[in-house]
């Protein structure tokens, strides 16, 4: 302690005026009561990852991201001919649907447009929302600092000159127009709903269809024996989340890479043994042919044919698992190509067997590797199923941290690769919803249904969002935003109102689950908002501050106080309601706000903020802890040890930037040494009153709030506030554990927020 004291003032006085001006490039010293007052932080840093690194992911990326797509060809022939083939060539109408669905939505869509959309490695529908909330100011929570700009991965590019306009025209509308905020954070909170009913079906869908060849081999197996064998290989499937996507993916990824061999390989073979000629499927005449024929039949089995891309959002949702180039090299080497082959093998094969239509898949395997496609195919469906569970992990951890989804359980799964995380809470109420659909529908042919739905919705958003990034962040060419917009839009659109026309053939059930879950998130967000807004309104004034340094009545302790707040502008009313209870303080006071910024992560060495709150006789200081909403408060991180050790380097900074040299000092510098001298002696008493204070303890004090709505107020609000939030906030996790603190160095101040 006192060598570092010594370091310091040696090196002030030996390079006094190298250091101030290499400071001072640095450091500004504003108002320290200013909402927009300049903060202190240290540090910057990125890395990439490595060739060997990338296919090593890409590999493990196999056993998670591509299970659902991969998976598809289990069911989408047999749910476009649902009432069997009705004229010989809508086989090539249907192929030539299903191969430029599979190129223009993964490849042309996710491969090469939406993948590069991600915030910092993380995808995702809240990714995209970040991005934008960092380029505009359409965050509809106050708590922007000048200073969040100045992280190392922040990434504000400078405006294209030729394209700046269009952009800025779009930023500036975005910025003025509450309406189009609260419409921004409705979509999001939508998509990742929808996303989240995707997860709940992709099991069911996966495991009862691949179930399905029992039947197709044993007849004498009941419908309701496969449910109840399904149910099981579910409740499987959902106890090994907790292992994590790194075990889960090195399990799983080796039995999927079989998996496209097999269906690559035997849809080679049928589509050179039972007719080749299939491969005119990609001359898009047959598409119109087809419609010529059928017109509305065709439209309806447009619901059939987007389930060859079911599963798609996860390559964007699950790239903050792994990286954008892994999930491109798996793609474009494997996946893709297997199952181009896998559908037009079982196309050749019906050309011949027209009647095998309604088991399309089984009936084109070869006799001798009949059960081992069969067991592959239970294991495939398995892993489809963990695409989407990967997902809604990454999309509620991403959610919780700008305060839109209840506190739960995030566990990092993973030392060696970030954003591999799982949410016990999550994990099982995924897995009840899952065993509710299959004992309900039982069969694969409402599920789709409502499966189709979940997928194209969830797409449409994406392109929607995908077409703001292009406009404001990457201001792309005008001719290349209107060809994305024009050519993937009404592809998606034609396919969300076939989708539709299911409605109550099952297509309401993500429908259903997306309402729960968006009443969830909304009810939390809103009534989050509320409380900061309220925290803002009721801030202590400097005056206030003033008064109780002044005031002798307030006794003075050893030790270090953490004052836990959301709000990052003032002293929040928590302190007051302490002082007004317990007229004792602290000798040492640390307001903490842990905020979310809109990167996805936040470099250690960056993420504190201190600022010195005035009068200095109080010795408080305000700090913001800032965190990427893919980062997580590790129980191994030892929070109160960094605060402190950034708190000194701030102290030394502080004392540093307030040793200016005066006009008035002579040639040899008198005046100068005589001021070193007394903030020497400062910053000696103020660094041992800092460790003192956190030898002595270090209490963690936070909010226990009771939310009430106010006086007066309608029915609409005293249900959203009395009823629904406290339910919510009753079922989850407490703050205490969110932040990890210690329950022996806890306190709680109880106050009321009536709203």
């Amino acid at each position: 302690m006192g060598s570092d004291i010594q370091e310091t003032l040696e090196g002030k006085s030996s390079q006094h005026v190298e250091e101030e001006k290499s400071t001072e490039k640095t450091l500004k010293r504003r108002d320290t009561m200013d909402p927009e007052s300049h903060w202190q932080s240290i540090g910057r840093g990125t890395k990439a990852l490595s060739l060997s690194v990338t296919l090593h992911l890409a590999f493990q990326s196999l056993g998670v991201v591509y299970g659902d797509i991969g998976t598809s060809p289990l069911y989408v022939i047999s749910s476009i001919f649902a009432n069997g083939i009705t004229h010989h060539d809508d086989l090539l109408g249907v192929l030539s649907l299903i191969w430029y669905t599979l190129t223009l939505i993964p490849i042309a869509k996710y491969m090469c447009f939406v993948l590069y959309a991600n915030d910092n490695g993380e995808g995702g529908t809240f990714a995209l929302y970040s991005l934008m909330c960092r380029y505009a100011k359409v965050s509809l929570l106050p708590n922007q600092q000048e200073e969040d700009a100045e992280v190392s991965n922040y990434g504000l590019e400078l405006p294209n000159e030729h394209r700046q306009r269009r952009a800025w025209a779009l930023k500036t509308m975005m910025e003025n127009s509450n309406s189009f905020k609260y419409t921004l954070l409705f979509a999001t909170l939508l998509g990742t709903s929808m996303l989240i009913g995707d997860g709940v079906l992709t099991p069911c869908i996966s495991v009862l269809s691949a179930l399905g060849g029992i039947k197709a081999a044993t007849p004498k197996l009941t419908e309701d024996m496969i449910v109840w064998l399904a149910a099981v290989i579910l409740v499987i499937l959902f106890m090994g989340q907790k292992f994590g996507t790194d075990k889960v993916g090195y399990t799983f990824a080796p039995i999927l890479c079989i998996w496209c061999l097999l269906i690559g390989g035997i849809g080679l073979f049928n589509f050179i043994k039972y007719d080749p000629l299939v491969i005119k499927a990609i001359y898009p005449k047959y598409i119109v042919d087809y419609f010529g024929r059928n017109p509305k039949e065709a439209w309806i089995s447009l619901g059939g044919v987007v389930l060859c891309v079911t599963g798609v959002e996860a390559l964007f949702a699950d790239v903050g698992h792994f990286s954008v180039k892994s999930i491109q090299i798996s793609t474009y080497f494997l996946v893709y190509p297997a199952l181009i082959l896998a559908y037009a093998g079982q196309c050749s094969y019906l050309r011949k067997h027209p009647d095998d239509v309604t088991e399309a898949f089984y009936k084109s395997i070869p006799g001798p590797i009949y059960w081992l496609m069969f067991v592959v195919a239970v294991l495939a469906s398995i892993i489809g199923s963990q695409a989407l569970i990967s997902g809604t992990f990454s999309i509620i951890q991403q959610s919780l941290s700008v305060g839109c989804f209840p506190h739960v359980k995030v566990v990092r799964t993973s030392d060696k690769y970030e954003g591999q995380v799982y949410i016990p809470e999550v994990n099982y109420l995924l897995m009840l919803a899952c065993l509710a659909v299959t004992f309900g529908f039982k069969t694969t042919e409402q599920i789709g249904n409502a499966y189709g739905l979940a997928v194209v919705f969830v797409m449409v958003l994406t392109t929607c969002f995908t077409v703001l990034v292009m406009i404001l962040i990457w201001k792309s060419n005008i001719f290349l935003i209107i060809a994305f917009s024009l050519v993937i839009g009404s592809i998606e659109l034609l396919y969300l109102s076939s989708v539709l026309y299911k409605f109550q053939q099952g297509g309401y059930l993500p429908l259903v689950f997306a309402a729960l879950m968006l009443t969830i998130m909304f009810v939390w967000n809103i009534v989050f908002r509320r409380k900061y807004h309220y925290d803002l309104e009721h801030k202590v004034s400097s005056g206030l501050l003033t008064d109780m340094a002044a005031n002798t009545h307030i006794r003075r302790f050893p030790g270090l106080a953490l004052f836990y707040s959301a709000v990052v502008q003032g002293i929040p009313p928590i302190f007051k309601q302490y002082v007004d209870n317990i007229p004792a303080l602290h000798s040492v006071i640390v307001i903490v706000s842990v905020k979310s910024l809109p990167i996805s992560k936040i470099p250690l060495e960056e993420r504190f903020l201190f600022q010195r709150v005035e009068p200095r006789s109080l010795n408080m200081f305000r700090c913001v802890v800032r965190y990427g909403y893919t980062d997580l408060r590790k129980d191994a991180e030892p929070f109160e040890k960094l605060l402190i050790e950034k708190l000194r380097e701030f102290i030394r900074e502080d004392f540093l930037l307030s040793q200016k040299p005066t006009k008035n000092e002579d040639e040899d510098g008198n005046q100068m040494c005589k001021e070193e001298d007394q903030g020497d002696n400062v910053l000696e008493r103020e660094m041992q009153e800092l460790e003192q204070a956190s030898q002595a303890t270090v209490s963690h004090l936070i909010n226990e709030n009771e939310v009430v709505a106010s006086k007066g107020s309608n029915i609409w609000n005293r249900l959203l506030i009395n009823y629904a939030y406290n339910f919510i906030e009753k079922n989850s996790r407490k703050t205490q554990q969110v932040f990890h603190i210690p329950h022996q160095r806890l306190l709680k101040v109880g106050m009321t927020y009536e709203l």
